[in-house]
């Protein structure tokens, strides 16, 4: 007879931009851990021949299509970013099928314990699919510095994105475990390891 196969609780990680958690989860897959970014799974819903990309067309006009008929996305952000209606009407329709594409990656994940990548995991209620919450932090000044560097945009454009993302101290309420990742890579790689070893003792996420 064969055993069923538990199934893998949920890990949110998240941390602001510059934080490093591209280079958290990036270690995490490399020991084993099945792994969903919804900035990924935000592409997919709205790749060329999807329903949503269609209903985009129709609500913003074919301005936001490139000429092959994939998204502008740099089209369709300026027309969101200042008008707080329009983007609302986007995130209504986009957070749904979001939502739905990572519970779909997630139920086919085969590792102990599974991953959920989002910058938003806090803003967007996607928490609401974790058994516990991950967080990269880093001190903000080095997180403007490493972003600066990392993306070559100006300060001013760095600080809009930090205002744009839920505060620091919002996301460290919600977090059961915090990483604060001011050295070098090595040693955030150290730490990936040692969370991930108690991870594995973990069945349904909190301790």
């Amino acid at each position: 007879m064969t055993t069923p196969v538990a199934t893998p609780w949920i890990l949110g990680l998240t941390g602001g931009i510059g934080s490093g958690k591209s280079a958290a989860a990036e270690h995490f897959t490399k020991l084993g851990v099945d792994l969903i970014d919804a900035d990924h799974a935000a592409r997919w819903v709205v790749e060329s021949g999807r329903p949503a990309l269609a209903r985009i067309a129709e609500h913003f006009g074919s301005g936001v299509l490139q000429p092959d008929g994939q998204l502008d996305r740099a089209a369709l952000r300026k027309l969101i970013f200042d008008v707080p209606a329009e983007r609302l009407w986007l995130e209504a329709l986009l957070h749904p099928l979001i939502a739905e594409e990572i519970r779909d990656h997630l139920a086919r994940a085969r590792s102990p314990y599974a991953i959920l990548v989002s910058p938003l995991l806090i803003e967007s209620g996607q928490y609401s699919m974790t058994q516990r919450i991950l967080v990269i932090d880093v001190p903000q000044s080095l997180q403007i510095q490493r972003t600066l560097q990392r993306d070559g945009i100006s300060e001013q454009q760095v600080q809009a994105i930090l205002k744009a993302q839920s505060s620091r101290e919002d996301r460290l309420n919600h977090a059961d475990d915090v990483l604060v990742n001011d050295q070098d890579l090595a040693w955030l790689q150290g730490e990936v390891e040692r969370l991930h070893h108690f991870y594995l003792t973990l069945r349904g996420g909190r301790s």
